[in-house]
This record gives C-alpha cells, sequence and structure tokens, in this order.
C-alpha cells in the first residue's frame, strides 16, 4: 500500500509542475498576425468545428493555409475537434469561424492549459507510471524515483505547458507500444504506436526501431511457423489502424493532400535554429544555397539512413527489450541530426527513449536530458520562460542526483562501456581513463551550457550578427548529440560482446 501511496504523491508532484509552469505566458500571447503556437492549437479547433471534414487540409476562404494550416496526421485533428465540442459547450466565442482569430481570455487559458493536463492523466502519465512499475531488477524504490525523473523532465513540461502543444498525447502513445511489444502484447502495441504516428508525423523517428524489434521477433520464432502468424497479424493491425484512422481521407486527391501537408519539403533543409547537423555545418558553408532542394533531400537520406542502419541489424538479428530501448534512442538521434525539415522541438522525440534507460545509465541519460532542454533555449526566451527553464532544471537535475546517485556511476560498468574499453585495450594497453574522460567532458558541457545562457540572457548580439548566440547554442548541442550518438551505437554494438565477455570471466 505504501509504495502506491508514494507514486500517488509522485504523480501528484508531476501535475503541481506542470500546471505551476502553465500559468506562466504561452507562445505568441498578444503578438499579430500569427499570435504563436497556442493559436494554432485553438484555430484547429476552429477550423475542424466548422468546416467539413474534406476541406480540413485544403485551402480555401475559410482556410488560409498560411494562417496555421493543419500539417499534422488526422488524430491530431480529432483531438482538435472533440476540443472544440467542449469548448463550444463552455463558450462558443472562442471557436467562431474567423472572429476568434487571436482570441485571448483568462477563461479560454484556463480551458486550453486544462485540455493538455487532462491528455497527461489520460494518456502520458499511466504510461510513466506503468512502465517504470513494470521494471525488472531494480527495487520499489528506484521505480519511483524513475517515474519521478521522467514526470519532471523539463523539456516535455516546458514545450507542452509553456510554449503549448500536445507533444504528451504522440509520446504517451509511443511509450504505451514500448511497453506492449516489450511486455509481448505485440498487437497491442504496434496499434499503440500507429496512433502515436497518426497524432504526430515525427513518431516515424521511431518507427524502424519498432519495425526492426517486431521483424526480429517474428525470425526468431521461425517464418514457417508462429513467426509468420504473428507478421500476418501485426500487418492486418497497422493496416487496419491506419485505415480506420485516414477514413475520411481515403480518396486520392484527400490523401495527397494531407501528405503535402504533413511533409513540407518546400520549406527546406532546416527552418529556425536547429541543434542538428545541417543547421550547425552551414555556418560554414550555406548547403542550403548551393545545392538544389533534391540534391539536399538525398543527402539527407543518405546520412540518416546510414547512421541507424548498424543499429538497427543488429536489433532485427538479436531482438531484445533492451536492445529496442537503445536503438529507438540511437535512431532518434540520428533522425534528429541528419534527417530533413527538423524542428528544435523534435529533441523531444530522442528525450523519451532516454528517459526510458535513465535508471540503466543514470550519468549519461541525465546529462543527455540536460543537454536537450538547453538546445531548445532560443525559442523558450521567445516564449519568456527563462525562470520556468531554469527552475524545473534545477528541480530535474536534483532529483536525478538523488535518486540516482549519478556522480557515483561513473565506472566502465555503469557506463556500459566496459566491453568496448577492453576491445579498445588490445591495441592501447594504457587506455584506462575512459570514465575520467567522460567525468571531464561533463565538466566542460554543463560549464559552457551555464556560460551560454548567461551570455544570451544578459549580453546583446552584435548587430552584424543577430542571431549570434542562438548559432551558438545550437552549435554547442549539436556536438553534444553527435558525441551522444556514437555513445549509444557503442553500447548497441558491444552489447553481445559484454555478456559473452562476462561469461567468460565468470
Amino acid at each position: 500500500m505504501e509504495k502506491w501511496y508514494l507514486m500517488a504523491i509522485v504523480v501528484l508532484l508531476g501535475l503541481i509542475v506542470r500546471w505551476t509552469v502553465s500559468l506562466n505566458s504561452y507562445s505568441g500571447a498578444g503578438k499579430p498576425p500569427m499570435f504563436g503556437d497556442y493559436e494554432a492549437q485553438r484555430h484547429w479547433q476552429e477550423i475542424t468545428f466548422n468546416l467539413p471534414v474534406k476541406q480540413w487540409y485544403f485551402n480555401s476562404s475559410d482556410n488560409n493555409l498560411q494562417y496555421w494550416g493543419l500539417d499534422y496526421p488526422p488524430l491530431t485533428a480529432y483531438h482538435s475537434l472533440l476540443c472544440a465540442y467542449v469548448a463550444k459547450f463552455i463558450n462558443p466565442d472562442w471557436i467562431a469561424l474567423h472572429s476568434s482569430r487571436g482570441y485571448e481570455s483568462q477563461a479560454h487559458k484556463l480551458f486550453m492549459r486544462t485540455t493538455v493536463l487532462i491528455a497527461d492523466l489520460l494518456i502520458y502519465i499511466p504510461a510513466v507510471v506503468l512502465y517504470c512499475w513494470c521494471l525488472k531488477e531494480i527495487s520499489t524504490k528506484k521505480k519511483i524515483a524513475h517515474a519521478l525523473c521522467i514526470l519532471l523532465y523539463p523539456g516535455l513540461i516546458l514545450i507542452d505547458y509553456g510554449h503549448f502543444q500536445y507533444n504528451s498525447v504522440s509520446l504517451g502513445f509511443a511509450l504505451w507500444g514500448v511497453l506492449g511489444v516489450s511486455c509481448d502484447w505485440d498487437l497491442l502495441g504496434s496499434l499503440a504506436f500507429c496512433l502515436a504516428i497518426n497524432y504526430k508525423q515525427m513518431e516515424l523517428y521511431h518507427s524502424l526501431p519498432f519495425f526492426c524489434f517486431l521483424l526480429g521477433k517474428c525470425f526468431k520464432k521461425g517464418l514457417k511457423g508462429k513467426g509468420f502468424v504473428l507478421l500476418i497479424k501485426l500487418v492486418c493491425t497497422v493496416v487496419a489502424s491506419f485505415i480506420l484512422c485516414w477514413l475520411p481521407f481515403t480518396e486520392r486527391e484527400q490523401t495527397q493532400q494531407v501528405l503535402r501537408r504533413l511533409f513540407p519539403v518546400d520549406r527546406g533543409l532546416f527552418e529556425d535554429k536547429v541543434a542538428n547537423i545541417w543547421c550547425s555545418f552551414s555556418i560554414f558553408l550555406k548547403i542550403k544555397d548551393i545545392l538544389p532542394r533534391h540534391i539536399q533531400i538525398i543527402i539527407s537520406f543518405c546520412f540518416t539512413f546510414l547512421s541507424l542502419l548498424p543499429a538497427c541489424i543488429k536489433l532485427t538479428l538479436q531482438p531484445s527489450p533492451k536492445g529496442f530501448r537503445f536503438t529507438l534512442v540511437s535512431c532518434a538521434l540520428s533522425f534528429f541530426l541528419f534527417s530533413f525539415q527538423v524542428h528544435e522541438k523534435s529533441i523531444l522525440l530522442v528525450s523519451l527513449p532516454v528517459c526510458l534507460v535513465l535508471s540503466e545509465i543514470p550519468f549519461m541519460s541525465t546529462w543527455f536530458l540536460l543537454v536537450s532542454t538547453f538546445s531548445m533555449l532560443p525559442l523558450l526566451l521567445k516564449d519568456e520562460l527563462l525562470m520556468p527553464s531554469v527552475v524545473t532544471t534545477m528541480a530535474f537535475f536534483i532529483a536525478c542526483a538523488i535518486s540516482f546517485s549519478i556522480f557515483e556511476k561513473t565506472s566502465e560498468e555503469e557506463l556500459q562501456l566496459k566491453s568496448f574499453s577492453i576491445s579498445v585495450r588490445k591495441y592501447l594497453p594504457c587506455f584506462k581513463f575512459f570514465p575520467r574522460i567522460i567525468q571531464y567532458l561533463f565538466l566542460i558541457s554543463v560549464i559552457t551550457m551555464v556560460l551560454l545562457t548567461l551570455i544570451t540572457i544578459t549580453l546583446e548580439p552584435p548587430q552584424k550578427l543577430p542571431d549570434l548566440f542562438s548559432v551558438l547554442i545550437c552549435f554547442v548541442s549539436c556536438l553534444n548529440f553527435l558525441f551522444f550518438l556514437v555513445y549509444f551505437n557503442i553500447i548497441i554494438m558491444w552489447d553481445s560482446k559484454n555478456r559473452r565477455n562476462q561469461k567468460k570471466i565468470n
């Protein structure tokens, strides 16, 4: 009974932090003509409620796609419609066609904040609690601590409750999918992940690990027996779920228009300042201006595919829940760093699987999650979220440091680098200081992030370089992410070697 009591307190604390952050200003408040992401979410309620389904994704006099046109899959539109029915019941002015644009009131803010909180309570938070509860080989206190740290992760809280979005819905569905396939509820897990993709197309970042893990399971069971039956069931589940979600958009013209909205290649290689390789590399070479767009797409695809290929092959040949979790991290990070038209908020898709391995590699996971929040600093400052960012980041760091004693978890074994270090020492016998290198890199990373934050909030950039600080934040974050990409791939590729070496030692 006591453990459930403690978990309830953890959930309550997570809700209090979320609600407190939501009391801050929201994205685009009082800033016409676009008003920001808060207005985008409200406008989608206006459009889905007042227009026929067939017109939701098409440009018209009633639906100007230049003014926050729908650019997410159908499940997001259905969610907006559901919220719109509730809004209509409370105050029809909130979703009145045309006249409600830029609507701002305390009552409406309360309503919109509540919709995010309810989505969290129904989808994301239960998935976090159940996932942590199903963790094996750790104590009940560690499970509760793990849940606390995930629920205090500042990146998701600041974006959903400060900047204002519903990322917790797609991430929650994805987490239900992870839980399902990890516990051999493969059909339910596949269904949950299909819902995640049909809510936000960026969930494709996680699609290859799901595909490879489930395909590996089918191979393991034998494609001439139970494996083939499982494969057919999975295909039917995926196809049926997509058909149900896309039922109003099955006509060719409708489908093509929705896809054009979901994948706007005309926006170019990157848009805003984002901590990926293309934006960072553009400091030295303006790829967007040199190469035609179709070549940019090809190059982006090749880099993304090649960077995630080794981990996906390994997962297909040796499917395991641990390998699945780490491949989720690696693939999502590859997509973030190398794929086409990435947004700064997409780092949340990497942060979710990193949260899942927090109890396995607490030091490195905490470090990554701090960098992921820092990488969104220009966006958070634009939304006047400096104080919430500092407070939530400190709360998260303290929770991780106390719960997992992260500074005591820097040995080769704790970092899961023992096998890799043994391999390196075959050629470099004196290589025995890897943990110390990691500690120094962590120290340099934290000091750099703190200094850049202080510089950004206290100094004015040069007039000739107005984006200097934002670019520096992106560049430093990108360097950190490249290091983490190498690190997580090392864990994945040396995992089986580690087990064999341990058996030899025993």
